[in-house]
């Protein structure tokens, strides 16, 4: 059979990225792993097809990740994390390795693009950022393919979760809880996610029976949901039935805030997040919520991307959105 970096580093029971970093002679490996891995490319004859590979498809079988974080809360963060592993996964099974896209080489600034240019990367996976950051502009308006799983911009394929989809159900499941004063705490709008869900509230909620009330949230962590929901209370001319919250880190802060006041989640005030994260069925209360397919952005995003190096297709603005479900918890309960 013949061999290729997947068949060799399950038989070495190394990683493919692993293997790779020794063909390429890039990344961290150490010096045992590296002399093993060369011992058995030489005893089988592969390291000559695999130069060969690489120089003539002139690739480098690199791909970047661009995560700036403007949440603050960094890689652990439990949403973009798992989107982060399901690609790192499904791309290290058709050998390619990931590297994160930096600004800044020890003292030296460079923009994205011309970092991407000086590592050689393939393609370019954006997670999470600033859509007005130039350097954002200029590397997505660049030839290197480009993917992300946040933000929308010409000549970007986009996967994000059907924000829409899970407004809608958010709305429909408080009428069947009977709660008729449906009220929003929103995330801030510099992320395009937050914005989407927000503008879809206001236009289903278009010519309500009832008033309804918005509120944008100036962070994104459990104190700026705290600190909403007090808000909300101060504003609504009536104790708001049921609350949409945009994300689960926002409402576990919204729950407490409502019960500083002293209401009662889900008695007095049913609350619903948005992403599913790990901790929301252990919190207390149990936090029903619209379960976003983390896995499915994060393999979709990985497909599109591979597409796009080894087709050689020209960039085009394109939006692919991943369905959502609702998950009901103890966070939210019908109304009397």
């Amino acid at each position: 059979m013949r061999k290729n970096i997947v068949t060799v580093a399950k038989e070495l029971n190394l990683a493919p990225s692993t293997v790779s970093k020794v063909l390429n002679n890039n990344g961290k490996v150490s010096q045992k792993t590296r002399d093993r891995v060369m011992a058995y490319v030489k005893e089988v004859g592969y390291f000559q097809d695999a130069s060969a590979r690489i120089l003539k498809s002139k690739r480098s079988y690199t791909l970047g990740i661009l995560f700036s974080d403007i949440s603050l809360v960094g890689l652990e963060h439990p949403f973009f994390s798992s989107i982060l592993q399901s690609f790192k996964n499904y791309v290290e099974k058709e050998a390619y390795e990931i590297i994160f896209v930096v600004s800044k080489v020890g003292e030296r600034e460079m923009s994205y693009l011309e970092w991407c240019l000086t590592k050689k990367v393939d393609g370019v996976l954006l997670v999470s950022g600033n859509l007005n950051n130039p350097y954002i502009k200029e590397l997505v308006a660049s030839d290197i393919p480009c993917v992300s799983t946040d933000f929308i911009m010409p000549n970007l394929t986009t996967i994000i979760s059907d924000n829409e989809l899970g407004i809608e159900l958010s709305i429909d499941f408080a009428k069947k809880l009977n709660r008729a004063y449906i009220d929003m705490i929103a995330g801030p709008s510099t992320s395009i996610a937050f914005q989407f869900r927000m503008d879809h509230f206001h236009k289903v909620m278009n010519k309500p029976v009832e008033p309804y009330f918005v509120i944008e949230a100036k962070g994104f962590g459990f104190q700026s949901g705290f600190d909403a929901a007090v808000r909300l209370l101060e504003q609504a001319t009536r104790v708001p039935d049921y609350v949409i919250v945009g994300s689960d880190d926002l409402a576990f802060g919204a729950i407490r805030g409502f019960e500083s006041k002293g209401y009662k989640v889900p008695e007095d005030i049913s609350v619903i997040g948005f992403d599913d994260i790990n901790f929301a069925r252990i919190y207390s209360p149990a936090l029903t919520t619209i379960r976003q397919d983390k896995k499915a952005i994060g393999e979709m995003a990985a497909l599109k991307l591979i597409q796009m190096i080894q087709d050689k297709e020209p960039k085009r603005t394109e939006l692919i959105k991943i369905p959502v479900i609702l998950i009901e918890r103890a966070s939210t309960k019908i109304k009397m």
